[in-house]
């Protein structure tokens, strides 16, 4: 396990990287433009030109959350400072088992595997109406 101060350095590295502006744009499409309800919408997105947005933010979380799997960064302390990671999965948890048919069976493992991890956890699909009175999603 590692010492908090080795967590704290970590996260703070994961938070920088979240700042860099590609990434950013990324987040904000992926949050508040990506609202999937089929698997079909979810390949459009694929073939279309935010197929970068959604492979980048997903792979930032599910590598983020790797970290916490893998013991190098303490769990309550990701999840206390991390909490995207919740309506991230909830945008594809509903999809998981058909997106898994097509890229492959570790898709996203370790963001479910930290998500689920939380005792009670409920992640319903995030609708657009729920989107749009997310307080972090103020349009500048």
């Amino acid at each position: 396990m590692p010492a908090p101060y080795e967590s704290a350095k970590l996260i703070l590295q994961i938070f920088e990287m979240r700042r860099e502006a590609v990434l950013r744009e990324a987040r904000l499409w992926f949050v508040r433009d990506f609202n999937p309800e089929t698997i079909d919408d979810v390949k459009a997105a694929l073939a279309g030109p935010h197929n970068p947005h959604a492979r980048m933010v997903v792979g930032y979380w599910d590598m983020a959350c790797s970290l916490v799997v893998h013991d190098a960064i303490d769990r309550e302390m990701f999840l206390d400072a991390n909490g995207e990671i919740f309506a991230t999965f909830a945008k594809i948890q509903h999809l998981l088992p058909q997106v898994r048919e097509i890229s492959g069976p570790n898709f996203a493992k370790h963001l479910e595997k930290v998500v689920m991890s939380v005792p009670g956890v409920v992640v319903p699909p995030l609708t657009i109406s729920l989107m749009k009175s997310a307080p972090w999603l103020e349009r500048a």
